[in-house]
């Protein structure tokens, strides 16, 4: 029997509004991430939060859906997972610590408590740049000194791929290199 591989997870935070570059660029980045075979972790409750998940699930990828309730949203909410944790804003954490790098667009107060706790925990910043929002200040004005994680900025999908890459997120291990038991 050959070993399965988790899929790495990236989470999407922020917010941004319909019409807004930042906007666009959230959904063209959740269809990306589909396309890398990465999960994508959303909570869905911001407008660029959930244009990343339904254009991952359009482009057949798997999301992941941590959301503050204790009740299961509507059927169309678009995850193929949903999380309640009933935790109301202290779902903020599991949003932080569930990815393998946290993206970050535009954002209001939620996305800063994320952010931080992403930073506390070590979990990689990717913010969108040259947008507008809190994201576009986050790489000269990280959380603080310690320099927990890197904060590797993107303006385009393009950028955004390459981050993942040098983070080392876009190389899965293929069966054919895994060793059986």
């Amino acid at each position: 029997m050959t070993p399965t591989h988790r899929r790495p997870q990236v989470c999407v935070l922020g917010s941004a509004e319909p019409g807004s570059k930042a906007y666009e660029l959230a959904g063209e980045a959740g269809e990306r991430l589909a396309r890398l075979g990465l999960t994508v972790i959303s909570g869905c409750g911001s407008p660029a939060t959930r244009v990343a998940a339904e254009r991952a699930q359009l482009a057949g990828g798997v999301v992941v859906s941590i959301i503050p309730g204790a009740d299961s949203p509507e059927p169309d909410w678009p995850a193929t997972v949903v999380i309640p944790c009933g935790m109301g804003d202290a779902r903020n954490l599991l949003m932080a610590l569930a990815g393998d790098a946290c993206i970050v667009i535009g954002g209001r107060a939620g996305t800063i408590s994320e952010v931080c706790l992403a930073w506390l925990h070590h979990r990689p910043l990717l913010p969108l740049v040259g947008c507008g929002g809190w994201s576009d200040s986050l790489p000269q004005n990280p959380p603080d000194e310690r320099r927990n994680s890197p904060i590797l900025p993107w303006h385009s999908v393009e950028a955004l791929e390459h981050q993942l890459g040098a983070l080392g997120l876009l190389h899965l291990p293929s069966p054919s290199n895994t060793p059986s038991p």
